[in-house]
């Protein structure tokens, strides 16, 4: 497993925001007291399908691993439309974790296990090559050139994500934000050499490919903010 060592921009502690919101609501509080320890990843030691979903040593179905999930609506899905495929999902916000807790139990989604905290800590427990795919849907743009450091698509963070993919795994990432949109552009260009863009025109990254589920997120910055979204597919050579 490839070490990062403290200091590294993939170690940095706070690469979020506000951790809660509003109060939860009693079922919502009952979902993060009861069942979240129930699909949690374990808190220490390596993270791997055998340990996360039972399967047999070598014999380990696809795992996929989404980046701040929002409220969960693209994780559940992408599980929904996959079930032999495993499903872990990091998320700081608590509320967000709620409503993705809800989307999991409710519709009975048994290959969904859910982080509450920093995904790049899980992450770095995940093997080397063990993932067959990583989202990073709408993260925060931390638009000030201040907090540039704070962004997910930094070298550090986006070279974990490399480490982590298998051979010809996918790494998906979608963005509203324009200064965000130039800066990821300009941080994948200098990983050429783990990453091939899957694009071969302008519609390529304007409009959601075949099996990426809009997100609440998305939705409302399409339609109530008028935003215009991007969408890049990036192999892992």
């Amino acid at each position: 497993m490839t070490a990062h060592k403290p200091g590294d921009p993939t170690t940095l502690n706070r690469l979020y925001g506000r951790s809660i919101g509003k109060p939860l609501r009693a079922y919502q509080q009952s979902l993060v007291d009861d069942f979240l320890p129930q699909i949690a990843p374990p808190a220490d030691g390596p993270v791997t399908s055998e340990i996360l979903f039972g399967d047999a040593p070598g014999h380990g179905r696809p795992l996929h691993f989404e980046i701040g999930f929002g409220s969960g609506e693209h994780m559940a899905e992408r599980a929904d439309m996959l079930p032999d495929h495993g499903f872990i999902g990091a998320e700081p916000f608590l509320n967000g974790v709620a409503a993705a807790l809800g989307h999991a139990k409710e519709r009975g989604l048994p290959n969904i296990r859910i982080h509450h905290g920093d995904a790049l800590e899980v992450l770095s427990r995940i093997p080397d090559g063990a993932l067959s795919f990583v989202y990073l849907l709408h993260p925060d743009p931390w638009p000030k050139a201040r907090h540039a450091k704070r962004r997910m698509m930094n070298d550090g963070p986006v070279q974990m994500i490399a480490d982590k993919l298998r051979p010809g795994g996918e790494f998906r990432f979608g963005t509203d934000h324009d200064i965000y949109l130039r800066h990821a552009l300009m941080v994948m260009r200098r990983h050429t050499g783990a990453f091939e863009w899957l694009a071969e025109s302008p519609p390529d990254w304007q409009n959601r490919p075949g099996g990426w589920s809009e997100t609440r997120y998305e939705k409302k910055a399409r339609e109530v903010f008028g935003h215009e979204v991007w969408y890049f597919r990036y192999r892992r050579r």
